[in-house]
């Protein structure tokens, strides 16, 4: 039997998916080097985080483990759903908010420090979108305050760019089955990565999600003048979440500091 549905975003069965596809991601690492960024180049306490795009929740809730209070905000209703339930079995005081980060609205700011990663700002794909999000968080910090973010990186999505991957994951009854298909749209500058997936029963059922997600990638250069344009001085641009600026065609993630200038 095969139950098909067409997805656009992270939702139902996807939602739930979720942790066990990124499962050896390193989000703990990842917050540690966020935290030493925000102990490097912050002024002033650093308290407050804003999340965007928060998905499941676990970075915030690593975040939460330094000792920061932190509202993480995502525009998926499902994977907020499923960072609750993850909160609720952690004890964690995270506040979880649905909000699209290109019309940010949180009466309770301004935040010391904001934070967006795994790609995420690419999701909002078109120099309009860029604007507003740059804006949203410039509204939502306190003077000097930083933006701490990660991006796709241009050089390596054109160059080394793999057009087909399959991954596997064993479940209990079954297997998970990925297919990731991916093209570049050189005139829009982003990546469409179709996924199938494939959930397969021991018993010869299975269950399909297709969804096509769309993932703009941008150069370094690129993005500082973004930030300078939307009052933010450019701190820092990393190759991944380790103290090295040696950014090259093989970079695949950027992670940028800015910091919110001064009125």
């Amino acid at each position: 039997m095969d139950k098909k549905k067409d997805r656009t975003s992270y939702d139902g069965r996807h939602a739930e998916l979720y942790d066990l596809i990124y499962q050896d991601k390193l989000y703990r690492a990842e917050a540690a080097f966020v935290h030493k960024c925000l102990e490097d180049f912050g002024t002033g306490k650093t308290k407050r985080i804003l999340e965007l795009a928060c998905g499941t929740g676990t970075h915030a809730f690593e975040f939460e483990k330094l000792g920061y209070d932190v509202v993480a905000v995502d525009h998926s209703p499902d994977m907020l759903d499923m960072a609750k339930k993850k909160a609720g079995g952690l004890l964690s005081k995270v506040d979880f908010r649905i909000q699209d980060m290109r019309e940010l609205d949180l009466p309770d700011g301004p935040f010391d420090a904001a934070a967006c990663l795994f790609d995420s700002i690419g999701y909002v794909q078109t120099n309009e979108a860029i604007l507003k999000v740059l804006a949203g968080v410039h509204c939502h910090l306190r003077p000097e305050g930083l933006f701490i973010f990660e991006f796709w990186h241009a050089a390596a999505m054109l160059r080394h760019n793999d057009p087909l991957r399959i991954r596997r994951w064993k479940i209990p009854g079954g297997e998970i089955l990925r297919i990731s298909e991916t093209t570049l749209d050189l005139s829009k500058q982003v990546s469409n990565v179709s996924y199938s997936i494939y959930e397969i029963n021991n018993d010869g059922t299975y269950s399909t999600i297709k969804e096509t997600q769309t993932n703009r990638y941008f150069l370094v250069q690129e993005m500082s003048g973004w930030l300078s344009g939307c009052g933010f001085t450019p701190i820092r641009f990393f190759a991944g979440f380790a103290d090295d600026e040696n950014i090259t065609d093989r970079t695949w993630h950027v992670l940028a500091v800015a910091r919110r200038m001064m009125e």
